[in-house]
């Protein structure tokens, strides 16, 4: 369970549940559609997305086996717990299960754009795990993609549904924008704060990288220019936030709305908070506080979804 890391492959399941029920639907009901996905469909969306995960985090543990010695010697499960072979064979299974459902989706809906993607992001989690996360940017902005693309599937999936049983309506309402721009939204805070998480996984695993020549941005920038790059992508989120908040979302501004609360309290002081750990971080476990404040901040962002229902 550690090795496929549970607790974030409980977070993505969740993430798909939200982004459905909690801003998808509601958007639909709100244009008087309802709920359009059979929750089959809906499963096998969260099925795909959680197991192509689960066999991405297996087959990075597989090349990472040296790094992780360095980096993390106590957290090393490949070699030890799991031979390198098993560990491949579980990649393989676990991705190979996750890529038939997403095909069965992409079937379901005929969707081929969906059947793409599901084929291709196993191909690009094993490019990034074997050589992509070694290059400068690239791995950060594989995986801050890839995080970004789980509100977008669903926005997808449920647009294909909305054009098979509505192909000749669709086109005078604004159904497809509306999805696409709230769960849009969603997508975006995501691929910020994952973009900003990993730069600071690397800042907590330079010593690892650079013992093995990784091109990481710590070891090519060094630390505190990458600590000024992560800052402005910190007040780029920031700047995001106050310009939906004010321009964008349909609730009241004052500080009596829970939806302003809970963009504060939740949302900006824990990135303001993340900013001072950033610049105050010394040691790898300060790196690692820092990015688990992150991390922290995604789930809350994610849960904003129910202020979207309740229209606080």
């Amino acid at each position: 369970m550690r090795l496929v890391r549970w607790s974030n492959l409980l977070f993505l399941a969740a993430l798909v549940w939200l982004m459905e029920k909690w801003v998808a639907v509601p958007v639909l009901d709100k244009a008087a559609f309802g709920e359009q996905l059979p929750w089959y469909v809906l499963l096998l969306v969260g099925a795909a997305i959680v197991l192509i995960a689960a066999g991405g985090y297996v087959i990075n543990d597989y090349f990472d086996v040296k790094i992780d010695r360095i980096n993390r010697p106590d957290e090393v499960i490949v070699t030890r717990s799991v031979s390198k072979p098993a560990a491949m064979r579980l990649s393989v299974g676990l991705s190979g299960i996750g890529v038939v459902c997403g095909i069965a989706v992409a079937v379901l809906m005929r969707s081929m754009t969906l059947g793409i993607i599901f084929v291709l992001v196993p191909g690009l989690l094993w490019f990034y795990s074997s050589s992509y996360k070694r290059l400068f940017m690239v791995g950060n902005l594989t995986i801050a993609l890839l995080a970004g693309m789980t509100p977008m599937i669903v926005a997808m999936t449920n647009v294909a549904q909305l054009q098979l049983l509505y192909e000749a309506i669709l086109p005078y309402t604004s159904l497809e924008h509306d999805l696409y721009a709230w769960l849009g939204g969603f997508a975006l805070f995501a691929f910020l704060l994952t973009w900003i998480r990993e730069i600071v996984k690397d800042l907590q695993d330079q010593m690892g990288d650079r013992e093995l020549e990784c091109h990481s941005m710590p070891v090519v920038w060094g630390e505190k220019w990458t600590k000024v790059f992560v800052t402005l992508l910190i007040v780029s989120a920031l700047a995001l936030i106050g310009h939906l908040w004010w321009h964008v979302l349909p609730f009241p501004t004052s500080w009596t709305s829970l939806s302003t609360r809970y963009i504060v309290l939740g949302i900006v002081i824990p990135l303001l908070g993340s900013l001072w750990l950033l610049w105050s971080a010394k040691i790898p476990s300060d790196y690692k506080t820092c990015q688990q404040v992150i991390k922290l901040t995604m789930l809350l962002g994610m849960l904003y979804s129910i202020c979207i229902v309740r229209g606080l």
